[in-house]
């Protein structure tokens, strides 16, 4: 008998439960199970202590036995540091970007740039002439004074 473990979903529609289960992979998803090792809320916050619950000793021997975790079963094992962490795939490339808005985010970087550029250069320009104009209030000063 193939045995996994796997997610069980319960609750009402739009607020998931799921049972942590070992059962045989020929069974439906919410049918009979072997025996249940925990529960997972995901209406719980990421950080609540309650959201992943699992009975670690019992873990451990259904490993032991040859159980297989669901990928995402084997994630909460693997935080909970009863298994390793499973290699967790790139993103597919159908969800990449496409061409034209790879262009358009190249372009709006492009002139986001030279904005930039162009303020570093209007805020370097008034300081170097700033010097220069007090230069030439000051010799105009003492030629204004002895006139008198």
């Amino acid at each position: 008998m193939a045995l996994s473990m796997r997610l069980s979903r319960s609750g009402r529609k739009g607020r998931p439960f799921y049972r942590i289960v070992v059962a045989d992979k020929r069974m439906a998803r919410d049918g009979r199970y072997v025996e249940r090792l925990g529960t997972y809320n995901p209406l719980l916050a990421n950080d609540d202590e309650n959201r992943v619950v699992l009975n670690a000793e019992r873990v451990k021997y259904w490993l032991e036995q040859g159980a297989e975790p669901s990928t995402r079963v084997h994630l909460f094992l693997a935080k909970a540091g009863l298994a390793d962490m499973p290699k967790i795939n790139e993103t597919p490339k159908k969800s990449a970007p496409g061409h034209k808005a790879v262009e358009r985010i190249k372009e709006k970087e492009g002139k986001k740039l030279a904005a930039e550029e162009a303020a570093k250069a209007a805020a370097a320009a008034p300081k170097e002439e700033a010097p220069a104009a007090e230069e030439a209030k000051a010799e105009e000063a003492p030629a204004e004074t002895s006139a008198e």
